[in-house]
């Protein structure tokens, strides 16, 4: 690594350091989200062009650096055999909020669940007695943390986008150390995950074959359950579940027709 230049940057006056790194200098960090293929194959046709001229960002943790914003040019880069990289070194604590850039691409709410569940377990590890509730700074929505252990412990496939607007609405931060939340996390993705099967039958009784139709399922039963303009539900998480699992196995194939 070489060092270009010092400097502040102007909102926060923080010390940041503008350097020159050899390419493999750069670390992935295991809570980066996944790599898009396509993105990385237009920005190394755009570098290929026009050259590199926004530097990655990276933090220094644990005497290693990591790209927390720019990952794909990073890859990029790769793909071109380039050997050196531009990039701004910022301070180690910028590490945990790496949620907060992903500028190239906005991630959708599946990337975002996995990127959480990750970031939530790399705590989890360094400092099990960490209190959930701390992690607000971090994680924006807590549904996010019952997303991610739903979608990396029990379903892969598990549509989040669809649950969205009905779990932010019941979902919140626990006030116990991680290595307690982290079981109640799994208790809640496992009670989503038996709501999405009660969703996925309702969807082969009707005999759809729109996969996205499940969202409006999924949507029709929370307003059985709470009301068309439902804003805040008042109900525990699990009593919410299952309230809008008996609503769903309620719906009929009229319950979507419009006047």
């Amino acid at each position: 690594m070489k060092e270009l230049v010092k400097f502040l940057e102007p909102v926060k006056k923080q010390e940041c350091k503008f350097c020159i790194f050899k390419i493999d200098e750069i670390n992935i960090p295991p809570i980066q989200r996944d790599l898009s293929e396509s993105l990385r194959k237009q920005l190394e046709l755009a570098i290929d062009k026009l050259g590199f001229l926004i530097p990655i960002i990276v933090s220094e943790k644990d005497g290693n650096y990591y790209v927390i914003d720019g990952q794909h040019r990073l890859k990029a880069l790769r793909s071109l055999g380039v050997s050196e990289v531009l990039a701004i070194v910022v301070d180690e604590s910028y590490y945990k909020y790496i949620l907060d850039f992903n500028t190239e691409k906005a991630p959708n709410i599946k990337e975002k669940s996995k990127q959480t569940y990750r970031l939530y377990k790399e705590i989890l590890e360094e400092d099990p007695e960490t209190n959930e509730e701390s992690l607000f700074t971090l994680v924006k929505e807590p549904a996010l943390i019952t997303f991610g252990f739903a979608i990396e412990e029990y379903d892969s496939r598990f549509p989040a986008s669809f649950y969205e607007s009905f779990v932010s609405k019941i979902d919140n931060f626990i006030n116990s150390p991680l290595k307690e939340a982290a079981d109640e996390r799994r208790k809640r993705a496992e009670a989503l995950i038996s709501l999405n099967q009660v969703v996925n039958e309702k969807y082969a009784e009707f005999g759809w074959d729109n996969a996205l139709l499940k969202g409006e399922i999924i949507r029709k039963a929370v307003q059985k359950a709470y009301g068309v303009r439902v804003r805040t539900i008042g109900d525990s998480f699990y009593d919410a579940i299952e309230a809008v699992k008996e609503a769903c196995k309620e719906l009929s194939t009229s319950d979507f027709e419009t006047n």
